[in-house]
């Protein structure tokens, strides 16, 4: 069993290897090996330095020999240029998108014409592929048979790549499971590039006595998924048996994972709930047009019957997923919560 993360360094990409690792095992098999693929590699520290783990390093689009010189049985594929950068820089996103990924799958099927294994390819979509037209808006809730209708360079380059993963699938050339990601906050670490990026700054920052912009009005509804939700939809996704019945996957259709729905201002309202009035005083609202064009729409109320058939449940509220935070990355919050009260910065 040799399993493969593109993505393998970023933010999901690691939590996703430590699950991986936690139980050395996929679908009740032993993993012999664990590849991990970044062009930003840290060699260095977990998970990284487990010796189940192989590093291929560099532009994945350069170096699927690598990748693919020993059969893939599973691969999940997160590596992907984002939401802002993709609208600001088209050919980079088409790239790092859409080339990269038909390059995996051309890749992927030579492996099994050649007759090693059919390998399961799980692809990280994005709510993004949804969006409204004054002529077709979005209806007010969201399911798998709602037309996708991108309004972003990103949400259209995500939507080419499930096309082409589910025609493979079609074709026997691969077993294609494409998960749609939610807007995943908080995340740990520094801030990216992508539009929704603000949505864990406002929470990160003030948490760590830094102050933070939040670029779209405080009303505007987002629809919102833990890091450990989203990467236990990403295994549950790849794990589940093909088939009708609960718990199985059925057909090539796309799963939405289970979607939280907040405002702006209700996550706010929960800083100041956990944090108290100095550290949600710590974020201004600066509206940016071009940040809440792209976030503006994105739907926020998910229909979770398809999600929740393989035994997923969106988080229970948005207070949880910011004690989740603080619970995990302590050394990154430096509030006192007996006063709630930001405390001096670590030199």
């Amino acid at each position: 069993m040799r399993v493969v993360i593109t993505g393998g360094f970023g933010f999901l990409g690691r939590r996703l290897a430590t699950a991986l690792l936690r139980t050395r095992t996929f679908c009740g098999a032993p993993i012999e090996r664990l590849v991990l693929a970044d062009r930003a590699v840290r060699s260095g520290s977990p998970p990284a330095t487990d010796p189940l783990v192989d590093v291929v390093h560099g532009d994945l689009i350069d170096r699927l020999d690598d990748v693919f010189a020993e059969p893939v049985d599973v691969l999940f594929h997160l590596a992907a240029a984002v939401s802002a950068e993709c609208e600001s820089d088209v050919d980079l996103g088409m790239r790092a998108n859409v080339d990269t990924t038909r390059a995996l799958l051309d890749a992927a099927r030579a492996q099994s014409a050649a007759g090693g294994p059919r390998p399961r390819v799980v692809f990280s979509s994005s709510l993004a592929v949804y969006g409204g037209s004054p002529e077709l808006p979005l209806p007010p809730v969201i399911d798998e048979s709602t037309l996708p209708l991108p309004q972003s360079t990103y949400g259209t380059q995500k939507l080419i790549c499930e096309h082409l993963i589910a025609d493979h699938t079609r074709h026997g050339f691969l077993d294609g499971r494409i998960a749609r990601l939610m807007t995943v906050s908080v995340r740990h670490g520094n801030p990216n590039a992508a539009a929704s990026g603000f949505l864990s700054g406002i929470i990160r920052e003030p948490l760590a006595g830094l102050p933070a912009t939040c670029p779209v009005r405080p009303e505007l509804r987002v629809a919102l998924s833990s890091p450990r939700r989203t990467v236990d939809g990403l295994l549950r996704i790849a794990e589940a048996e093909r088939g009708t019945g609960p718990g199985r996957l059925q057909g090539t259709a796309p799963v939405n994972l289970p979607a939280l729905t907040v405002s702006v201002a209700d996550m706010l309202a929960t800083l100041r709930q956990v944090a108290g009035d100095a550290v949600a005083g710590l974020v201004s609202i600066t509206p940016d047009p071009a940040i809440e064009a792209i976030v503006a729409s994105w739907p926020a109320v998910f229909d979770n019957t398809r999600a929740a058939a393989l035994g997923l449940q969106p988080d229970p509220g948005f207070l949880s997923v910011v004690q989740d935070y603080i619970a995990e990355h302590g050394d990154a919050v430096l509030i006192d919560p007996s006063s709630r009260r930001v405390q001096r910065r670590k030199s």
